[in-house]
């Protein structure tokens, strides 16, 4: 007799492998995946094959983060009995999912794609774009679909990569005649995109403008000292910009006194408030944020056997329930059958 399934929504999201995570992470997502996880069926996916798309040559950089990002999961709240951790090259499905998925995009929606277009363009790949790069749209949708995800918690700039999903999703099930797959809807925060702590782009690991969440009490400290600020306030009674400061985007993602902090800017605006002041108090909000986090990951780390058996049940759930989706979609799209 097979146990009921559970009736709560489904939730695929998940991280390329690529090196330890970062603030830009917890606002764009990881926040959102520790509030859902208590209330939907939620599956966070390392997606270590996508992360060789632009590191094909340093794979052992690849294979180190597996564990690394892992610890992030855990360091900040997921739970293995609620969220299931899968490692994405252990879960072949989806790698054919992808093959036929490629059937029905076309290159030139490909280079259209906004996401795609913004990584070329920081990458400087120009026309030298790896195959297996400028495809990661179609990987991403065989990812979201091999689970049968309805929600996708991702920051704003991955939203044209859960639109381009949608479209592949709508294509086969056209094909096949029927509704073989889901559609996804991208769940987006408050503060959706991070910028760096230059102000340049978003943070990113790459443009060395990350605040790990692994980060020491100095380096939180350093991080918050450099930030970008309105280079026009040069005295305290100067009325300042609050667009484009980066510690106020930082105090509205993390500062739960909403008013508070719109008490902080009329007062900016106005002049008579030192960028020394807000510094203070969002560099007190990381510390408290990160400590905890910072201490919980280094206990975990001491036993890597067990954050191993926890990627090894959630890879077991979840190779399961992307070889179903593989079958369905095999059979609504004809697929031939030696058997």
């Amino acid at each position: 007799m097979h146990a009921p399934l559970d009736p709560k929504p489904v939730i695929l999201t998940g991280d390329r492998t690529t090196g330890p995570l970062h603030l830009g992470h917890y606002v764009g997502s990881l926040r959102n995946r520790l509030v859902l996880q208590s209330t939907h069926r939620q599956f966070l996916l390392l997606a270590d094959l996508q992360a060789l798309t632009d590191n094909a040559h340093d794979p052992d950089k690849v294979r180190r983060n597996v564990l690394e990002v892992a610890l992030d999961y855990l360091a900040v709240g997921i739970e293995p009995t609620k969220t299931s951790i899968c490692v994405q090259s252990a879960l072949p499905a989806l790698a054919e999912l992808t093959m036929l998925y490629m059937n029905f995009v076309s290159v030139a929606r490909l280079e259209r794609n906004p996401t795609i277009k913004d990584e070329i363009r920081a990458r400087g790949f120009g026309r030298d774009i790896p195959a297996g790069f400028l495809c990661y749209p179609v990987a991403q949708a065989a990812d979201i679909t091999g689970f049968k995800a309805t929600i996708v918690p991702v920051g704003e700039d991955q939203a044209p990569l859960i639109e381009q999903t949608n479209e592949i999703v709508r294509r086969v099930n056209h094909q096949a005649g029927r509704a073989v797959l889901v559609e996804a809807e991208a769940l987006i925060p408050k503060v959706g995109r991070l910028p760096g702590i230059d102000g340049k782009g978003k943070m990113s690991k790459s443009q060395g403008n990350a605040l790990l969440l692994s980060a020491s009490p100095d380096e939180i400290k350093r991080a918050v000292h450099l930030m970008y600020t309105d280079p026009n306030h040069l005295r305290v009674s100067d009325p300042g910009t609050v667009e484009g400061h980066v510690v106020f985007t930082y105090l509205d993602a993390f500062d739960e006194d909403e008013q508070a902090v719109a008490d902080l800017k009329a007062q900016y605006r106005r002049g008579g408030l030192g960028d020394k002041v807000v510094k203070a108090r969002l560099e007190a909000l990381l510390q408290d944020l990160l400590a905890p986090i910072r201490e919980r990951r280094a206990a975990l780390a001491r036993d890597p056997d067990s954050v191993l058996d926890v990627l090894r049940d959630g890879t077991a759930k979840a190779r399961a329930i992307t070889r179903a989706t593989l079958e369905e979609v095999r059979e609504g799209l004809g697929i031939f059958r030696l058997s």
